[in-house]
């Protein structure tokens, strides 16, 4: 048994409207253990709509192991526009007369009622459906689903575009429909191992005999300078699957070492306040590239009032001298952008906020302002702790690279190094 997602939908195409629709389709069939080896996305089109749905009844997919999809999920074209056309070209494809259900056109009547507004005539061609299917309610709008066996093997559910009505239409009806038709006896579950400081190639060869594992499966992916380990077990329950996971990840995570900084939902700033609430120590940060990026990242965690202060954006080499106590002469003979001033900031900025930490980042986030000598992305990282440690870190992200996106990598690297300072502390 396998599932397929079809998402209808010309704004899709377009790039105008992110399609959230299959992302939680897909995380929501691995929740239910149901294979689902396909995606698609098809503009406001019938013809091109029944050529979506012609390849995806006859699609030949023995090579997974899998006979041809079963379940087709739709979402989008429930609407009352001329250009909502799922239904009926669904209807025409299998040959099925469109059927008026009265309880359909009652509830959009009733529904338009509480809203204080009259139903419009194109609202009626809601209420048609294939004969023989079977209502999947919307309790929140107008545009009800089916739920629909057309042929044998086959099982069609459609969802209006709305995600919110959608995602309420799945877990209120089809989610039990599913199940009581025996799909969803076992689960997909996933842990997510996430890494910074290594590359995932190098990452890649030192795990690589863990991507021929059958069950739980291991995988990799990288995005925005960081790593991740996807391990996914199928079995009967969570409980089985973190059973089979649990091993794996620890092995794993002994090769990973301090680049593996978290799992799941862990970012580099919540664990680094975890790291700061355990040694009951504080953090301040000095910024002029990010402008102030590093503390917005420290305080989207919740609670990070409690060990972090607060931080200086000093821009302009101005504001370095009078507020974070930065020697003019360094700053003429090196640059801002230099270890030295790193350093400087960082002691600074703990010596002005009375914290136990000093964080700081200069560098040239472009895309002018670079030299030979120095060029754009080079980027010194500063950290100042109350024991007298002061180190800086120097790195070059490329002077190809977007401005945010180096703007972004510092940001991590220099929490990726506090991290690594307070675990060896």
């Amino acid at each position: 048994m396998s599932a397929e997602v079809i998402c209808v939908g010309t704004e899709l195409l377009l790039g105008d409207i992110l399609n959230s629709n299959a992302q939680f389709l897909a995380q929501q069939l691995a929740g239910l253990g149901i294979p689902h080896y396909y995606q698609t996305v098809v503009g406001d089109n019938p013809e091109r709509i029944k050529q979506v749905l012609k390849i995806a009844t006859e699609r030949n997919i023995a090579a997974e192991g899998a006979s041809p999809a079963q379940l087709l999920i739709f979402t989008g074209g429930l609407g009352p526009t001329p250009d909502d056309l799922t239904t009926e070209t669904i209807a025409e494809f299998f040959c099925v007369p469109l059927v008026e259900r009265s309880e359909v056109l009652e509830d959009i009547t009733r529904k338009y009622a509480a809203r204080g507004r009259k139903m419009t005539p194109s609202n009626r061609k809601q209420a048609l459906i294939p004969e023989g299917a079977d209502v999947l309610p919307n309790p929140t709008g107008t545009a009800p689903g089916i739920i629909w066996q057309p042929r044998p093997g086959v099982t069609i559910l459609t969802f209006p575009g709305v995600p919110r009505e959608m995602w309420r239409m799945w877990q209120e009806t089809a989610v039990p429909y599913l199940k009581s038709q025996g799909w969803g006896k076992e689960i997909i579950y996933s842990r997510m191992l996430r890494f910074w400081g290594i590359a995932e190639s190098a990452l890649a060869e030192k795990v690589a005999p863990f991507f021929d594992l059958p069950n739980p499966t291991v995988a990799p992916y990288a995005s925005q300078g960081e790593v991740r380990l996807r391990i996914s077990a199928r079995a009967s329950s969570e409980a089985e699957a973190i059973q089979l996971i649990e091993p794996v990840q620890q092995q794993l995570r002994e090769i990973g070492g301090q680049d593996c900084y978290g799992v799941d939902g862990d970012t580099l700033a919540s664990v680094v306040g975890q790291l700061l609430t355990d040694a009951g120590e504080t953090l301040s940060v000095a910024e002029s590239c990010t402008g102030g990026g590093l503390g917005q990242m420290l305080t989207t965690i919740a609670g990070s009032s409690s060990y972090f202060l607060g931080g200086v954006i000093s821009y302009d080499n101005l504001v370095k001298i009078s507020l974070l106590d930065v020697n003019p002469e360094d700053l003429a003979q090196e640059g801002a952008v230099s270890d030295t001033v790193a350093q400087q900031m960082a002691v600074g900025v703990q010596k002005r906020l009375g914290t136990s930490w000093g964080l700081s980042i200069t560098g040239i986030a472009g895309p002018g302002g670079g030299t030979d000598a120095k060029p754009v992305g080079l980027v010194y990282i500063g950290l100042a702790g109350s024991n007298g440690t002061v180190e800086s870190f120097k790195y070059q992200m490329g002077s190809q690279q977007e401005r945010s996106f180096i703007r972004h990598l510092s940001v991590c690297h220099a929490l990726d190094q506090l991290r690594r300072k307070l675990l060896t502390t």
